[in-house]
């Protein structure tokens, strides 16, 4: 595998723990993803608008746009539509899942906390959308006008393309589930320590789809792998990774490292297998093949159900009509600017590009997205904000192990420091995981990163 570049004076692997403590005391680690050229809405002087900004969505995606846009414009007339009030950090669901994180407190926090109190809050779920006349529809019943529009809605994880799966089953019957919300990564670490101490017949799935945070199928089929060997239990369970798609990683490198990794731990691996049911009682999932569906049985099965953009978008006059992406919002993929309407622009999981469904992605497009936003609405001709893909995701292979994967839309690593080789497991990628991303994670709601 090819080698990245060092810095002259610090070898790749030789950064001290005290070294790494001083650099994030700076700031150097603040967000583990490049800082974009885009000046901070607090760094250039306000703007004057009274232009109606509506967002869609208080995840993430939505509360940093929020955020950058009530710093941008003085006296903002800036409204954001979402029910939920409990803000989740999803990155940390995994390490929920697996038991490393045994508090599930520690993942749950409030959209109150971070909202300016400037932006208006509709506590409803967007319904419609009506873009030529610049309205949405609320399943309340309201209609809202906006001038511009930021869509930030996410992903709708769709338990019901698997025939007889249901958020109720995980955590009983060996069934498991990282995706969603505190509750399921905990009922999922419950189902894990099950395994480890019993052992059995592991079946780790990842769909078809697109997904959010497309590692985390990965990251807990390894860290269950290593649970079960620090545990002494790993000749107890025979563990498969099966995936609907043709590979293991979109980004080559990693693709050809996983392929090597994994048998090597005994994880044989199966492409092509899309997970289409689930018989509970009979602890059997049926999969969907190239030769013919199959029935498999199982003592344990994490189930990572397919995604798609929530239902207004997917099937409403915003979304890619054709092509790769149909479905998912259609914007301009370095803009962010949707390619019909030029007062919309998405950010976050539900728009159609080739990568980026991370909360490191979030965090490069939000600043790009508004930039291009308050160039529009000030009648500028030219853009200036331009989105290159980046996305982030620490792979991690094991408790205190991991890599740093950062690529682009050319699915060219893009590293971000120079003493952490993209191509290798190290420690400082899990240090960064387990103790300093939370921080940035919401250092990036407030638009200060």
């Amino acid at each position: 595998m090819p080698k990245n570049r060092t810095h002259a004076s610090e070898p790749a692997g030789k950064l001290s723990r005290r070294q790494l403590i001083k650099l994030s005391a700076a700031g150097a680690l603040a967000a583990a993803v490049p800082t974009t050229a885009l000046l901070s809405p607090r760094q250039a002087a306000a703007i004057q608008s009274k232009a109606r900004i509506v967002i869609v969505g208080a995840g993430a995606a939505g509360i940093s746009l929020a955020s950058r846009l009530s710093a941008a414009i003085d006296s903002p007339n800036i409204t954001i539509i979402d029910s939920r009030e409990a803000h989740y950090y999803q990155p940390g669901l995994t390490l929920v899942a697996v038991g490393a994180w045994k508090d599930v407190n520690k993942v749950i926090d409030r959209n109150d906390r971070y909202l300016p109190q400037s932006v208006r809050w509709v506590k409803d779920t967007v319904a419609a959308f009506n873009p030529d006349n610049n309205r949405v529809m609320t399943t309340g019943g309201q209609q809202i006008d906006y001038d511009y529009l930021m869509v930030a809605t996410g992903v709708e994880v769709r338990y019901d393309l698997i025939e007889g799966m249901s958020t109720d089953l995980i955590g009983q019957n060996g069934i498991a589930c990282v995706y969603d919300n505190p509750t399921h990564g905990a009922a999922t670490a419950r189902a894990v320590d099950e395994l480890v101490e019993r052992g059995g017949k592991a079946l780790m799935t990842r769909p078809i789809t697109a997904i959010k945070c497309a590692g985390a199928p990965l990251k807990v089929t390894l860290l269950t792998e290593h649970r079960m060997r620090e545990a002494g239990t790993r000749n107890r369970t025979e563990m498969h990774y099966i995936s609907g798609e043709a590979g293991l990683f979109s980004q080559p490198d990693i693709n050809k490292f996983l392929y090597s990794h994994m048998p090597a731990r005994g994880i044989p691996i199966r492409n092509r297998h899309e997970l289409i049911a689930i018989e509970p009682g009979r602890k059997e999932a049926t999969f969907r093949t190239p030769d013919g569906n199959i029935t498999e049985d199982y003592d344990f099965i994490h189930v990572v159900p397919p995604m798609t953009a929530p239902a207004p978008v997917r099937e409403g006059p915003l979304a890619w009509q054709e092509g790769p992406f149909t479905g998912w919002l259609e914007v301009d993929r370095h803009t962010l600017q949707h390619r019909r309407y030029p007062n919309v622009f998405g950010v976050g999981d539900v728009v159609g590009t080739p990568v980026g469904k991370t909360a490191a992605s979030v965090k490069a497009q939000a600043p790009i997205a508004v930039a291009n936003l308050l160039a529009t609405i000030q009648g500028k001709s030219e853009l200036p904000g331009r989105y290159n893909g980046y996305t982030s995701c620490p792979l991690i292979t094991e408790k205190g192990k991991a890599i740093l994967v950062e690529f682009d839309y050319e699915l060219k690593m893009v590293p971000s420091f120079g003493f952490i080789n993209p191509y290798e497991e190290h420690w400082v990628p899990w240090i960064l995981k387990d103790k300093m991303l939370q921080a940035a994670y919401q250092a990036m709601l407030r638009g200060r990163v």
